[in-house]
């Protein structure tokens, strides 16, 4: 039995070509590096952002493996961990004011800190784990260095555009690109980032709701066409 051809995909945004999104592609200039690590996994997603969030952003790399010596060898460059934060994946303390804040900095205990304002003001760059939750930790866990930059929390107070199309563990759960997005309109102080860096997504979702002809098997009449769905993902992050 032959497996079925799959389709050709776009070499720029990596998607199918039916799902392609480069033309909401609009690169956002930001100041704040953003570097996203993926999961060799999450690669194959179709609802995957980390590409398009690579895309969208002018200074930003993405870098797709299990684990890396250090950030000096993925940048190419020295670097001083205490200027690059890390969205955190523990667990946070609740009973500090700071824990709700819409970004915070928190320690090794995830206890927010008092000077996250001053921390996040002077960071040079961010990094964002890409991948399911536990492809996410996996990341984590396997590259020790993270531990070394500074530690990001976020609280959005906006829901995924997911929606029903991917599952989700938390309900603050979002998308790479959403993260990545949400963390740079804040520390760029520019809101409109948001807005500007989701319209690929946006379509990509339009796209995939979107039912499109199948071909039709041999030997079928004319007259009813078939239709089928992009299949969404069972993952949690992407």
């Amino acid at each position: 039995m032959h497996s079925a051809t799959p389709p050709e995909s776009c070499p720029t945004c990596l998607k199918p070509n039916h799902l392609c999104i480069c033309e909401a592609v609009e690169p956002v200039k930001n100041g704040v590096f953003l570097l996203i690590l993926q999961h060799p996994q999450e690669k194959r997603e179709n609802l995957g952002t980390a590409q398009i969030a690579h895309l969208q952003f002018a200074n930003s790399a993405l870098k797709v493996g299990l684990s890396w010596p250090n950030l000096k060898r993925i940048l190419g460059r020295e670097v001083d961990y205490k200027r690059w934060g890390v969205l955190y994946l523990g667990p946070v303390k609740a009973d500090n004011p700071a824990a709700k804040a819409e970004i915070a900095v928190v320690d090794r205990n995830g206890v927010p800190q008092q000077d996250s304002r001053q921390v996040l003001a002077d960071l040079e760059g961010v990094i964002v784990l890409d991948g399911t939750w536990s492809q996410a930790k996996t990341l984590w866990w396997r590259n020790a260095w993270l531990l070394k930059c500074r530690r990001v929390v976020l609280h959005p107070e906006f829901q995924s555009l997911y929606g029903q199309a991917r599952k989700e563990p938390r309900r603050e759960s979002v998308s790479t690109l959403e993260a990545s997005a949400f963390l740079l309109s804040r520390l760029e102080r520019d809101a409109g980032i948001m807005d500007r860096a989701l319209k690929p997504f946006a379509l990509l979702l339009k796209k995939i709701r979107t039912p499109r002809p199948r071909a039709a098997k041999p030997g079928a009449e004319a007259g009813g066409a078939d239709v089928e769905m992009d299949a969404g993902e069972n993952g949690a992050e992407g």
